[in-house]
């Protein structure tokens, strides 16, 4: 099996980049007319910056706000809206399920994409693959696309204003990316590429954990208080860029397959993505026979930081055995990336982990609470 690694053609971070926009694309060949698909908040605090930064770059633009979910139904919406304004590059501005409907929509029509996260919640932003929601907010399946966005720019001005919550939700998702990583790399599974994964997407999951354990709680404080330190600007880029290349160049395995069994339940749907990875993260950690020593580590961090680590912390608290029944069963579905551990699981396997795990987080929070 060749090894393939995968990547934006171009990451660029830091205050005030939005102003940069239109430069940035410039540099890379990218002239417009320009559609930006646009999260509510993103098109109300970015509006001047847009203005200024396309005029100053000389190209037509305009904004369409995002529909909500990332639904088949919103991407044939908003390639219409592309049609009809001519558009010859996409730019998607917003949280998770914008940039993924953006980098949709860009696919369909043959255009190159650009995104622009307004938040450090998850890692989507450099990845080549789009998670797919029916209006109900239950994952249905991945995209899968030829090309990574041809240029990833974060402002992160903007994400310090961002909810602390949204910054935590991240470290959540990139919490998995090592351990997904390194049980794909083990078993000698395909990468989100279809190749095996390089010792640099492994380094680079590596030091994506230990960039969350050494400036995750430091990073969380400059948010609370609007603020860019050095230890933000590296913690979202552990969340973007680390993660991103870590879980698509590496693999993924059972913790996101958990997080989408727990769409399924109603509970969940008021939780982030990753929040409900972070959840499953310790499933996983569980589902493998773990040491003690390394659960408790993702314990303390969790907590340290507010990540989930009981059903209760997504919702499911009052979880029935049919409950987790249908959670285990969605989480073991055809095509589900927890078919990468390096065993064969099954529904049974995943209700016991999840139970497990949730007697361990709740076991550690009243052992460990002040």
């Amino acid at each position: 099996m060749l090894s393939v690694f995968s990547s934006p053609s171009r990451y660029t971070q830091g205050p005030g980049a939005t102003e940069s926009l239109g430069v940035e694309m410039d540099r890379i060949g990218l002239h417009g007319p320009v559609l930006v698909v646009a999260g509510r908040s993103a098109a109300s605090r970015l509006e001047d910056a847009w203005r200024k930064a396309f005029g100053e770059a000389g190209m037509v633009y305009s904004v369409e706000p995002f529909g909500g979910e990332c639904s088949y139904a919103e991407i044939e919406r908003v390639k219409t809206v592309a049609r009809q304004a001519n558009a010859d590059v996409i730019v998607g501005a917003g949280g998770g399920k914008v940039l993924d409907t953006a980098r949709a929509v860009a696919a369909d029509l043959s255009l190159p994409v650009v995104n622009c996260p307004t938040v450090a919640s998850s890692d989507a932003p450099c990845s080549a693959l789009s998670v797919m929601y029916n209006d109900e907010g239950v994952v249905v399946d991945y995209r899968v696309y030829p090309r990574n966005p041809e240029l990833v720019l974060v402002d992160t001005r903007v994400i310090a204003c961002a909810p602390p919550r949204l910054l935590v939700a991240g470290m959540g998702d990139a919490l998995a990316t090592l351990f997904e990583a390194r049980t794909a790399v083990e078993a000698h599974r395909k990468n989100m590429r279809g190749g095996a994964s390089t010792r640099t997407a492994l380094a680079l999951a590596e030091l994506c954990y230990r960039t969350l354990l050494d400036d995750g709680r430091e990073a969380l404080d400059a948010v609370r208080n609007r603020s860019v330190t050095p230890a933000l600007e590296r913690l979202v880029e552990a969340n973007t860029l680390l993660s991103g290349l870590g879980f698509e160049s590496s693999g993924l395995a059972a913790a996101h397959s958990v997080h989408n069994g727990l769409t399924v339940a109603s509970g969940t749907h008021s939780y982030l993505h990753g929040e409900k990875v972070a959840f499953g993260t310790l499933v996983q950690l569980v589902l493998e026979g773990r040491p003690t020593s390394l659960i408790q580590e993702v314990l303390a961090f969790s907590e340290s930081v507010g990540l989930p680590v009981t059903l209760a912390d997504v919702g499911l608290g009052a979880c029935d055995d049919e409950v987790l029944a249908k959670v285990a069963k969605r989480a073991v579905a055809r095509g589900e990336t927890i078919h990468n551990e390096p065993f064969p699981v099954n529904p049974d396997m995943v209700r016991d982990a999840i139970r497990t795990a949730d007697a361990i987080g709740r076991r550690w929070r009243s052992t460990h609470s002040a």
